[in-house]
């Protein structure tokens, strides 16, 4: 009687996963897709007892999750962006920055500024860094709870872009500080930002979306809404009086940092459209964007009606943000 031998198994040519596609995956691929290994097992998330309370935290506000995806891996970065090539793009981005920092201080654009333009940045620029930090802490919640891998690098490369727009924000506000040592810079800022009219609609947005624990709330508010509001006001609106008023350095360090914002703004949009194949997902993403964009409006009249344009800036902005909206496809 003869024993049956086993089956000799052929090697794979690459992870399981990724076999079954008829062509050679991507370095994207390789190095992005099907890592979240605590999407397993939904009712014991990271392997641990299913009753502690980070399991009880990941099964309520990401496995129960209103927006629903039979396989959340789907999901593509249109841009493909994995941790070297950031890297690459983002070190020209800081070359190019820094270079504008160091053009314009050799040629005493500082000194060259309107004193009246020099007072308005310690009031509308400069507090922007608490601003920044917000957004930062929010897509870092959007990385932590993410239901796929693919999902999770494109918050962590935009939590990233958050920390060097707040950094930007920070080497301004010391440069302004040493040529105009009598405005508050440096000084004034977190009272500025816990205190002064303009910037408490979007404290209060952005305090708000920060305990918004659903994790496909919390990309609504911040990557739908909050996000695109901030940004049409403090970087394209502020861009615009930047350039107005003779301050070039201000208006091109925000068109350097609306580069990332459309890229994010790519990655929010292909989400969205994964979230749409499933029937149902259209009116819940709908319902948290006109829940929260009333916030996100006041936001944008406090801040846009005191720039030198006032109701023309706020116009200008909410109508950029609907216009975005409005592409997701939800109507």
């Amino acid at each position: 009687m003869s024993e049956q031998q086993p089956e000799t198994l052929k090697p794979l040519k690459t992870w399981s996963h990724l076999a079954g596609n008829r062509r050679r995956p991507s370095e994207y691929e390789i190095v992005s897709t099907n890592l979240h290994y605590h999407m397993n097992n939904p009712d014991q998330p990271w392997e641990l007892d299913a009753d502690i309370h980070m399991s009880r935290w990941y099964k309520k506000y990401r496995n129960q999750s209103p927006l629903k995806c039979n396989d959340w891996d789907q999901f593509r970065d249109p841009d493909q962006i994995i941790y070297r090539t950031y890297n690459l793009l983002q070190d020209g981005q800081e070359t190019y920055v820094s270079g504008l920092f160091d053009q314009f201080s050799d040629r005493g654009h500082d000194e060259l500024l309107d004193t009246e333009w020099v007072v308005f940045l310690s009031k509308a620029y400069t507090p922007a860094r608490y601003l920044h930090h917000t957004l930062q802490l929010g897509s870092a919640y959007i990385h932590q709870m993410a239901p796929a891998s693919t999902i999770t690098n494109c918050a962590t490369y935009q939590t990233a872009d958050s920390l060097r727009w707040l950094s930007h924000t920070a080497y301004r506000t010391t440069e302004l500080s040493q040529t105009h040592t009598d405005v508050g810079f440096g000084v004034s800022e977190r009272e500025i930002w816990e205190k002064d009219p303009m910037w408490q609609g979007f404290r209060e947005l952005m305090e708000k979306a920060l305990v918004t624990w659903d994790w496909a709330e919390a990309f609504t508010v911040i990557n739908l809404v909050a996000k695109p509001a901030i940004e049409e006001s403090t970087l394209n609106q502020l861009g615009d009086a930047a350039r107005a008023h003779g301050d070039t350095l201000l208006g091109l360090l925000t068109q350097a940092q609306l580069r990332d914002a459309e890229r994010h703004r790519r990655w929010s949009t292909a989400l969205v459209a994964l979230a749409l194949q499933t029937e149902g997902n259209n009116q819940v993403i709908q319902t948290w964007i006109d829940k929260w964009m009333p916030l996100a409006e006041r936001g944008i009249d406090a801040y846009c009606e005191a720039l030198p344009s006032g109701q023309e800036a706020a116009g200008k902005a909410k109508a950029a943000v609907k216009q975005f909206q409005v592409s997701l496809g939800l109507a």
